[in-house]
């Protein structure tokens, strides 16, 4: 969990990449979408709202499903950019900040992918709470590093350079294997406004030319903020190194941990 003025300062620095942002985050699994309209019981032409749509990665395969949504969004670049992706479908993109939204007609779903952790803790459940019709639910992802068996060994290779640069990993840092990311199921129930939560997750893989990478890294809130010179020095050697290789491309590993719960008629603290 981040500081609040640290989760502020990260949160502002996603606007800068939202057009590396849009060309190489990678799309989420289309059964995790399957599974979220099945889960939560959703039927074309429902309302959501979505908590931090960046430009749109995950709005589309629901809007694409029929689904009518309003987009909460921090960044105006990112905002812009998801206009002009989901351009056509019944979807509205607002900019500003989830915790001050205030909510017209209840939704039947909440959804946020990969932004919910920028989101302040001490009032999203509640804001969700709020938005959502009686029976409805809140629906939560991100996509996350993952480590399988036999993958490639290139990232625990270049932690040197990330020490080096005073930008290691913490001693003691997961390397998680696909399906075994940590769930959010006890700080969801734990909230008081949701229950039965289901949780699913999925796991894949895409590779990336040194340069694809390197922009790909360049969409993550901890290389936005490092100085010149350690980016300089962290991409060269990433250059290098994958240079040498034959294909000279590295594979990634992804997961996602999906996450529905249902609104509860009454919550167990004052929303």
């Amino acid at each position: 969990m981040f500081p609040d003025h640290e989760r502020e300062r990260l949160r502002q620095t996603f606007d800068q990449a939202a057009e590396s942002y849009d060309r190489i985050r990678p799309a989420y699994p289309e059964a995790l979408f399957a599974d979220l309209v099945a889960l939560a019981g959703l039927e074309p032409g429902d309302r959501l709202l979505e908590v931090g749509c960046g430009t749109g990665q995950a709005t589309l395969p629901l809007a694409r499903r029929g689904f009518r949504i309003t987009c909460v969004e921090l960044g105006p670049g990112l905002a812009a950019i998801a206009r002009r992706n989901l351009a056509g479908f019944g979807v509205e993109v607002v900019e500003g900040r989830f915790e001050e939204w205030r909510a017209g007609e209840p939704v039947s779903c909440v959804f946020s992918a990969t932004a919910w952790a920028w989101i302040d803790p001490g009032i999203r459940y509640a804001q969700a709470w709020r938005a959502l019709r009686p029976g409805g639910h809140l629906a939560l992802w991100e996509q996350r590093h993952v480590f399988p068996d036999g993958g490639d060994p290139f990232f625990r290779e270049i932690q040197d350079v990330y020490d080096e640069i005073g930008e290691g990993l913490p001693a003691g840092s997961a390397w998680p294997r696909p399906g075994e990311l940590p769930d959010d199921r006890a700080e969801i129930e734990a909230s008081g406004f949701f229950e039965s939560v289901a949780v699913r997750q999925y796991a894949w893989e895409v590779a990336y030319s040194a340069e694809e990478y390197i922009e790909l890294l360049s969409t993550f809130s901890g290389h936005l903020i490092m100085a010149d010179w350690q980016r300089d020095r962290l991409f060269g050697e990433i250059r290098r190194r994958l240079a040498q290789r034959q294909d000279q491309s590295v594979r990634r590993g992804w997961g996602a941990v999906l996450h529905v719960a249902r609104r509860r008629d009454t919550a167990r603290s004052s929303p």
